[in-house]
């Protein structure tokens, strides 16, 4: 996979995972809105319920009263025929006539005060009933000027009751001018008012707190519930019991307290599976680019390594093959000292060769935890002084120097000595390869609190904050491509620090880029 491929699919699978997430933020800001409308809504049919259910509950209170309180003094009503009208229909076949009579009448009646509540004794009201009445002749030659002659007709039909539209629409005018004068808390209390709303509320399926209050003529009255408070645009509003005139002088208030909860609450289900499944995205999308990032560094290194293995064979394996060809030379062969001196050259190389595998095959048995390590009780100093011999030719033949500087006054430690005096090898061998004039390393031991501190301080090339933080990884070496002026394939320190874990130690690494490394190791003492 080329570069430019790699950084468009990651640019694609990005932009695809923003866009994602702003159409979930987008839903859910709709949803809310949504919501928000038709909560609203209900809302407002809610409060126009109620108020009509106020006036009706009213004006039904007092037509019982009016039932029961008309003609309360006993007296007849006074009757007045207002109308009458006839309608003739003569049926030549069956010599039948048939006269159909519609009549209004009036009633005048007493009312006593008491429904009223006024001082005085008794009110006049009028009434209004109509009466149908349907007359069969038979045999009778009638006209228009005879209908109001005394017959008697062969089948007649009365029907009365009361005019429905004149009465009602007469008791409303009278019921509402009364009921104006009274008292708003007689007229209603809160404790019925709460019931109202929150019936009708139930209804819409708006089951959230609420307060409520009402105004007359903009001055909050005692018919409110305790906590209710007027907030300008989270309060819902609407007239009621409007006089004949219609004045609107009470206002009936309600507000919601948890509203934005509420309207939460219905999205919360969807909303959580929907940040579940966005988080499932993105946590997937986030881990399958760590492992392509990390298979395209690791097949960088692995490229790097088998090219710098490659070398790393390369040079011995031809200086083996020098070697025979000078010893295969007739003149050679008859000189031994020459001989040897090859033969030496060609087991040196061998033994090369076979340090490389072993590290690699080390490091493998460290990862399945094949590698048996033996600890025993030691004196870290003396572990110490045996890398020190191990590396002193190198440091010879570059002219350097190692000054020790041992401070700790404790230093028995629980450990495999072979193991971490190759760890110790391995970091000065780092120090002395990576240093490109004369090599000085300095070595510090010292105590804290249980713990031994083991400083190894060099002044090499040094290295950057991203080759500290990979630095013990498997055949990470800093890139520098195929350029092999250092020998060397990226398992040393990875070896070291897994030696270190394995003594319940730790390893970090201080380092400026020019200015050489410091290794600090740190390791339990034996109590």
């Amino acid at each position: 996979m080329n570069k430019l491929f790699f950084r468009l699919l990651v640019l694609l699978m990005s932009l695809s995972l923003i866009g994602i997430i702003l159409v979930q933020v987008y839903w859910f800001n709709s949803s809310f809105k949504n919501n928000d409308e038709q909560f609203k809504f209900h809302v407002k049919q809610v409060i126009g319920n109620v108020a009509e259910k106020l006036q009706n509950r009213e004006a039904y209170s007092f037509y019982d009263k009016y039932n029961h309180y008309k003609d309360s003094t006993g007296k007849i009503p006074k009757r007045d025929d207002l109308l009458e009208f006839y309608y003739v229909q003569k049926n030549p076949k069956t010599n039948q006539t048939i006269i159909y009579s519609n009549s209004i009448i009036s009633e005048d009646f007493k009312i006593s005060a008491g429904l009223f509540d006024k001082k005085f004794d008794t009110e006049s009201f009028k009434n209004f009933n109509s009466r149908r009445v349907t007359e069969v002749y038979n045999k009778n030659s009638l006209d228009n000027s005879s209908i109001q002659q005394s017959l008697i007709p062969d089948v007649k039909i009365e029907k009365s009751g009361n005019l429905d539209i004149l009465d009602n629409a007469q008791f409303e005018i009278f019921f509402k001018d009364i009921a104006s004068a009274m008292p708003l808390q007689e007229r209603i209390s809160k404790e019925v008012l709460r019931d109202i709303i929150k019936k009708e509320l139930e209804e819409y399926g708006v089951k959230t707190k609420f307060e409520f209050g009402i105004l007359s003529n903009g001055i909050q009255t005692k018919v409110k519930s305790d906590n209710f408070m007027y907030v300008k645009d989270a309060t819902y509003s609407i007239p009621i019991f409007t006089d004949n005139e219609g004045n609107e002088k009470y206002k009936l208030l309600v507000y919601f307290p948890h509203k934005k909860k509420f309207l939460l609450s219905e999205l919360v289900s969807i909303t959580i599976l929907s940040i579940i499944f966005t988080l499932i995205i993105i946590i997937a999308y986030t881990t399958a680019l760590n492992q392509l990032i990390r298979q395209r560094q690791i097949s960088e290194i692995k490229t790097d390594f088998i090219n710098n293995m490659t070398h790393e064979f390369k040079t011995p394996i031809a200086t083996i093959n020098l070697a025979l060809d000078a010893i295969r030379n007739p003149k050679i062969i008859e000189d031994k000292e020459k001989v040897f001196k090859y033969l030496e050259m060609i087991r040196d190389e061998n033994k090369r060769m076979h340090a490389q595998v072993e590290n690699v095959l080390r490091i493998s048995k460290l990862e399945k935890k094949e590698l048996n390590i033996i600890k025993e009780s030691s004196d870290i100093e003396e572990v110490i002084n045996d890398a020190i011999e191990h590396v002193n030719l190198i440091l010879e033949d570059r002219e350097g120097t190692i000054d020790i500087h041992f401070g700790a006054v404790r230093k028995t430690v629980l450990l495999n000595d072979v193991h971490f005096t190759n760890v110790i090898v391995n970091i000065l061998e780092n120090a002395i390869k990576y240093t490109p004039g004369i090599p000085k390393i300095d070595i510090y031991t010292e105590n804290i609190k249980d713990m031994v501190l083991i400083k190894i301080k060099d002044n090499g090339v040094g290295m950057s904050k991203i080759a500290q933080k990979r630095i013990f990884e498997k055949f990470y070496r800093e890139h520098t491509g195929d350029i092999h002026n250092v020998k060397g394939h990226g398992l040393g320190l990875a070896y070291v620090k897994r030696i270190v874990d394995d003594h319940n130690g730790q390893i970090y690494v201080e380092s400026e880029k020019g200015k050489g490394s410091t290794f600090i190791i740190k390791l339990p003492l034996i109590n």
